[in-house]
């Protein structure tokens, strides 16, 4: 059976380079064992990681197992799990590494752009384009992370630190455009989380898009990111107050309560 236990640990070293989950900066998620910083160490968990990725996407999720991930690399299957305590913390490293290439990505794309709205769908253009070659195998994984459950759920504890690195890239959206000094500063403290739900909306959609290079996906990005920038500088209007003030409340007493703020201990 593909079930062998491994030890638990947590790291937030930076991995190899160039490929999503082993992305210089990406935080290692919990069930992925701390290594030393090492050469050799951070080659052979990138060589896992990029192996497991590689088979996912010949062979499906369900059917690929850790065994054949370690064979495929060319390492023993302890030393697999020594680095990765099951196949859904490879999907977490992956989803940290991918976290972080986009981040980098978005970055780079908004260098010189104040305008929100246009530095908003800067950011979440980036995303598909850096998720586009994965697109195919999706699916596989969405089954696994709607179950609230699930470590590899968005909300979940075990997904905090890409989920840090998003919303942190939101904020940076905002605090670099013009709008941001015009803002409610209990709002502007809350956009980061709402856009980062924003980008989970698209992702939502981008998952079941089935047009080529996920146009429909694209697509709605460009005429929902306008209105999105629109009901939010209107929102530093005196008359839009109240009704500001009421969605703030919402969305700290029934939103934020339900995103798992920290990895679990």
């Amino acid at each position: 059976m593909d079930d062998l236990a491994a030890t638990n640990g947590t790291s937030t070293t930076s991995g190899t380079s160039g490929t999503p989950g082993t992305g210089g900066g990406a935080a290692e998620p919990r069930g992925s064992r701390a290594q030393p910083k090492t050469d050799k160490s951070e080659q052979t968990r990138a060589l896992i990681l990029e192996t497991a990725m590689r088979l996912f996407q010949e062979r499906g999720y369900e059917k690929t197992t850790m065994r054949a991930i370690a064979a495929e690399a060319g390492v023993s299957v302890g030393n697999a799990y020594y680095y990765f305590s099951s196949k859904e913390f490879l999907i977490q490293g992956f989803y940290d590494g991918m976290t972080y290439e986009h981040a980098a990505e978005a970055r780079r794309r908004m260098a010189g752009t104040k305008d929100f709205a246009e530095r908003l769908e800067i950011a979440v253009t980036a995303w598909i384009d850096c998720a586009a070659p994965y697109h195919e195998f999706a699916a596989q994984f969405f089954r696994t992370a709607a179950d609230p459950n699930s470590s590899l759920s968005p909300f979940s504890n075990e997904s905090h630190p890409a989920r840090a690195t998003a919303v942190e890239l939101f904020r940076e959206v905002l605090t670099g455009s013009e709008l941001a000094p015009k803002l409610d500063a209990e709002l502007a403290e809350l956009l980061p989380d709402l856009l980062w739900l924003n980008l989970m909306i698209v992702v939502l959609y981008w998952v079941f898009d089935h047009t080529p290079d996920t146009e429909r996906t694209r697509e709605y990005v460009r005429r929902s990111t306008p209105m999105v920038a629109r009901i939010i500088n209107l929102s530093r209007y005196r008359v839009f107050r109240p009704i500001v003030r009421d969605a703030k409340g919402l969305i700290q007493d029934f939103i934020l309560p339900t995103i798992g703020k920290s990895a679990a201990k």
